[in-house]
């Protein structure tokens, strides 16, 4: 109880706001240099073609040989792309890759926004306000959106790609479910908290 006491202090909280706060300006960076080297055709997956197999191939070079590989982008999902009677992969289907990597990133994108905006207000000492409310229950609704509805998104974008490409997708998704899950709902709960608690303060105000 003392070391919580030593703390959970003003000048600590502050100073991890400060520093919490570059942590998800780094992350947002990470995140739009993720999203612009997918786009870019740098994305790994397994590649399947009529000569082999090739592990972690991208759509931005032609010879799939690791020494050929530079900077690159992995997923969590285990993606597997067949090419087309050419041997290559179209590129509707690196579209299809793209936004199924968008639909998991901008979400996120959001959400850490919402987040940077709590550490800025609790580091000018805005603790219980409307707009720390707000920012938990958007980051919230993101991350919950990300790790329950995202994965369907995909899979009807691979199968809306697959109508129109040559080249094939197949993946699998939603393997860490349950970790995005429990702690957007647990930022739920802590938007509603401090909602109540906004309220509460103010019955007690107006009672006085």
């Amino acid at each position: 109880m003392k070391l919580m006491q030593k703390l959970v202090n003003e000048p600590f909280a502050r100073g991890a706001s400060r520093f919490m706060k570059v942590i998800c300006y780094l992350v947002m960076a990470f995140i739009l240099l993720s999203l612009v080297l997918c786009f870019m055709g740098r994305q790994t997956f397994t590649l399947h073609t009529s000569t082999g197999t090739y592990e972690n191939a991208i759509y931005a070079e032609e010879n799939h040989e690791p020494a050929s590989r530079s900077l690159t982008i992995y997923s969590k999902d285990d993606i597997r792309v067949w090419a087309n009677s050419s041997g290559q992969v179209d590129f509707s289907t690196h579209i299809g890759l793209s936004l199924m990597v968008a639909v998991n990133v901008i979400p996120l994108l959001f959400a850490y926004w919402f987040l940077s905006r709590v550490f800025a207000n609790v580091q000018k000492g805005e603790i219980f306000t409307e707009k720390n409310a707000a920012c938990l229950f958007y980051y919230g609704v993101l991350q919950f959106f990300t790790a329950l509805l995202a994965p369907f998104v995909k899979l009807l974008i691979c199968g809306l790609t697959n109508l129109i490409s040559d080249s094939r997708i197949s993946f699998t998704t939603g393997q860490d479910m349950l970790s995005g899950l429990i702690p957007s709902i647990a930022f739920l709960v802590a938007a509603y908290i401090v909602h109540y608690g906004i309220h509460l303060q103010d019955e007690v105000d107006h009672t006085l």
